[in-house]
């Protein structure tokens, strides 16, 4: 490894992986800590946290696990001060939570719409309020929100409480972008495309309703995710953890406001 994240601290939320297997945050936890930065490894299950600091520690890395509800103020305060507590900075905000709830306009539920925007998008307002302080403080950082091609595209099942809310995550991110750069702090989001992780085989398979847990209907899904892909593959969590350690570095330093699109091509299939 290059060390491209030597000497700096990063916060990675939704670090932990919803089932058996790699998602983004851990993927990016891990590539972070490999890469040089000591993480603070937050996520609302504390042991799916434990597992992804154990591979970090495992290979020589540093990291604190906090559990956290980042959907809760409160809970994201006591996150940031921790982080503080421990390593006296925060250089690096990534934000990888993100849920789906099933219906369009017409059908969606009231709660799961409040759910999907409290954690998809206010739970990013409650970390930046407790982190952003820090940072203007130290006259630089770097938050990454992770979004969705979804908030671009319309993608397929109906779930319109999702891209919605991701959708809103791009502008918000924006804003943060014009409004903090004066204190050398940068802002982006990542678009990834149809990623093959743990949280896509439960909840997507879900609302396709097929039955998440039959082998055919999962690699059903891959078939028809690839067909549309340029490159011809899904996505894996190690696409997003490097753009994420493109925009948590030094080398992107002159970049902000910007919706990294990760997606083999897939946008400019999508009408």
């Amino acid at each position: 490894m290059t060390r491209r994240l030597e000497n700096k601290v990063a916060i990675v939320t939704g670090a932990g992986t919803s089932g058996v297997g790699v998602g983004n945050g851990k993927a990016t936890a891990v590539l972070f800590a490999r890469e040089g930065a000591r993480v603070v490894v937050v996520d609302l299950r504390s042991d799916a946290a434990e597992e992804t600091a154990a591979i970090i520690r495992g290979e020589g890395g540093e990291c604190l696990v906090v559990a956290a509800n980042v959907a809760d103020s409160a809970s994201v305060a006591a996150m940031a001060e921790a982080c503080m507590r421990a390593y006296g900075r925060i250089d690096v905000l990534h934000n990888n939570v993100g849920i789906l709830a099933f219906g369009g306009p017409e059908d969606v539920r009231k709660d799961d719409w409040d759910r999907v925007f409290a954690i998809n998008l206010e739970s990013v307002l409650h970390t930046c309020r407790y982190v952003l302080p820090h940072m203007v403080k130290q006259g630089a950082g770097s938050i990454i929100n992770v979004s969705s091609i979804a908030s671009i595209r319309n993608c397929g099942p109906d779930y319109i409480a999702y891209p919605t809310s991701k959708a809103a995550l791009n502008q918000f991110s924006k804003i943060v972008a014009a409004q903090y750069g004066r204190h050398g702090i940068r802002c982006n989001a990542i678009l990834p495309g149809f990623i093959r992780t743990p949280m896509v085989e439960q909840q997507v398979l879900a609302a396709l309703k097929a039955d998440p847990d039959d082998p055919a209907a999962l690699e059903a899904h891959v078939a028809r995710r690839t067909k549309q892909i340029p490159l011809g593959r899904m996505g894996t969590p190690w696409d997003v953890a490097y753009a994420a350690l493109y925009l948590a570095s030094d080398e992107s330093s002159y970049v902000t406001g910007i919706e990294l699109i990760v997606d083999g091509g897939v946008t400019n299939q999508i009408t």
